[in-house]
């Protein structure tokens, strides 16, 4: 782990964004999810106040807009879902264009494509500012369960192992003459899965059984995480955004 692990979202920088604590950061997202999805979707100008904070957060992380958007089109098949509710909803029919489009539809495309994709920027806001590791020491500190932090964990620090092991299997059948890309050779790639399944099982035992021999009680040691906690102040910055969002949720939610 103190290799450093990242991932293909993480973007580094010096931003004041990226040097806030893990633990605060994962607070502020979760907490703007919760007042995002919180809104009434007949408060529109609500989201355009979401959308201010998210283009804030954005430039205060120097995360460009460009990058953004091309990494939310992993909500494509929502998107896609949500402009077929006007034409399959039912309820009172507005004219549009000459199509008849159902209010209620409408209204459920604009919640779902408003809300998820104000989701989806945070996360990838949250993942462009902490690194894997920071991510897992956060939820450590936010007190998240140690079995779910635990997996994780080895996930992390194991998962480049099994996948030099899956290449190395991969060249091995691709020298015995076999194509994955024939569908009469699926019996073999599904065979390979098997194998690689049991590989790691057995590396897992036997990684399981070195570390209880060093002295493993069942939870990461302390200087594992690093630095020490978020202070005070730290928890303020972050909590400016989330706080502002909660009170357009709660003065939506007067209005409605």
């Amino acid at each position: 782990m103190g290799a450093g692990h990242t991932h293909p979202l993480y973007r580094a920088s010096g931003s004041p964004v990226h040097r806030l604590p893990p633990e605060v950061k994962i607070a502020a997202m979760v907490t703007f999810t919760l007042a995002v999805v919180a809104t009434p979707r007949e408060a529109l100008w609500a989201f355009g106040a979401y959308a201010l904070l998210v283009a804030a957060v954005a430039a205060a992380a120097r995360v460009g807009p460009g990058w953004l958007l091309r990494r939310s089109l992993i909500e494509l098949p929502f998107v896609l879902f949500a402009f077929a509710l006007p034409f399959l909803g039912a309820g009172e029919r507005v004219e549009f264009l000459g199509l008849r489009l159902s209010e209620d539809g409408l209204y459920g495309a604009w919640n779902i494509l408003a809300k998820g994709t104000l989701g989806v920027l945070a996360s990838l806001l949250l993942a462009a500012t902490t690194t894997t590791r920071d991510l897992i020491v956060g939820l450590d500190r936010l007190r998240c369960p140690q079995i779910l932090t635990q997996i994780a964990t080895f996930m992390l620090r194991y998962l480049e192992v099994l996948v030099g092991e899956a290449r190395r299997m991969r060249v091995a059948r691709m020298s015995r003459g076999d194509d994955p890309r024939f569908v009469w050779q699926l019996r073999g790639f599904a065979a390979g899965v098997g194998a690689l399944f049991l590989r790691a099982y057995e590396r897992g035992e036997r990684v399981y059984l070195a570390m209880l021999s060093r002295g493993y009680s069942g939870r990461m040691p302390v200087v594992w995480q690093g630095g020490g906690a978020a202070t005070a102040g730290q928890w303020a910055v972050a909590a400016t955004v989330p706080a502002v969002a909660a009170a357009v949720a709660a003065t939506a939610l007067a209005l409605t």
